[in-house]
This record gives C-alpha cells, structure tokens and sequence, in this order.
C-alpha cells in the first residue's frame, strides 16, 4: 500500500500490531528496548516479531539513562537499522538516530542550529528530529515555525495524530514522516484497529 509519506510506528510489542502495520505500508516498527521506559520488550521479542515481517526498518527506542555501548549491543542482537532515543548520545552510535526534542529548540532556527552543532559529532550516522505534538495547543504560528524547520533537517511528528487532522500536518509542514503509536492485544491475537486503521486510510495514494 502505498502512504502520502513515511509511517513509523512505535511500541509495537505483539504479533498483531507488527504484522498489520508492515501490511498497512508502514516503513519501520519501533520496538521499546529499554527496560525503563513503559512497554518494553526484550531482545528474543524483537528478535521473534522481526522474523514474521519483510520490508520493514527495524528501531530501537531507548531512554535517558541507557549507555551508548548497551544500545550499540541491542543494535547488534536485533539487527536494528536505527534508534530513536530521548537525550544526545554520549558516544557515537553506530547507526541513524531520531531525536525526541522540545518544541522550542526545534522552532528556533538559533537553537535549532546549536542544537545540530552539539548534537552531529555523536550522531554522525545520521541525525533525524522528532517533534511531538499536543494539537489541542499548536497555533498556526507554532506550525508555521515547524515548517521551516522541515525544510532544515529531516522532522518527524508524533503524538496526537488523527485521521482528522493527518491531511492538514502533511499539507503544512511537510514532515519527513509521522510516528503513530501501536497498542496492546486485547487478547493473543485480538487487537482493536479501528483508530490506526483510520490514519492509515486518511494516508492512502489516491
């Protein structure tokens, strides 16, 4: 299925949930490795999960506290392709990164840019920036900003995307891609997508 841009989607911790993102056209299943962050899976798990998808990108999240060399490690074990992390690496990794940054770094074109000077040298693979959104407090000017910004770096939106307003975030800022959110089985092999559903349908080529 071909989507109006790239879709991630993170915390994907059942077989449910990564087979139909993978089949809905998502380009990466995120999987939360580090035990301290809610929902985190192990290894064996990502390990097991990736063996029943093809054409995905494998993503690690990891925290605040993880060290660069455990996270290098869990690249290794689960054949990830990328991480998103929450806090600047203290050491280099050894594949692309996402970012999570505060909205008021990213909107700033001076801390933007500080922010990218400070960051580069440990992220050397590859650098993308994920802004999380609140789109019940993101004014047109707010919007504007995350734009421009857009046109600087490779942005990512998350947070609260919905099949109502997806069409206007792609027409406005023109991310590099979304991150939705996936969700817990009702039961093995039973899981309610009828939210994800509706932002996959609301993303289809016409």
């Amino acid at each position: 299925m071909a989507l109006l841009t790239s879709v991630l989607v993170r915390g994907i911790n059942n077989l449910s949930d990564a087979r139909y993102c993978a089949g809905m056209g998502a380009d990466g299943l995120i999987f939360t490795l580090d035990p301290a962050l809610p929902g985190a899976v192990d290894a064996a798990t990502v390990r097991e999960l990736a063996g029943w998808v093809a054409g995905v990108e494998l993503i690690g999240e990891f925290g605040e506290e993880m060290p660069v060399s455990e996270m290098n490690r869990l690249v290794e074990e689960c054949g990830l392709q990328r991480v998103l992390l929450h806090q600047r690496p203290e050491a280099a990794l050894s594949v692309p990164a996402l970012l999570h940054a505060p909205l008021f770094l990213i909107t700033s074109d001076s801390l933007r840019n500080e922010m990218l000077l400070q960051y580069q040298p440990v992220l050397a693979a590859g650098l993308g920036v994920v802004a999380s959104l609140n789109m019940d407090d993101l004014p047109e000017a707010r919007q504007e900003a995350l734009a421009a910004a857009a046109t600087q770096l490779p942005l990512w939106l998350s947070g609260t995307i919905t099949a109502a307003n997806v069409s206007g975030l792609l027409s406005v800022i023109q991310p590099a891609g979304l991150i939705l959110d996936g969700g817990n089985e009702i039961k093995p092999g039973l899981r309610d997508f009828e939210e994800l559903a509706a932002v996959f349908e609301a993303l289809e080529e016409d």
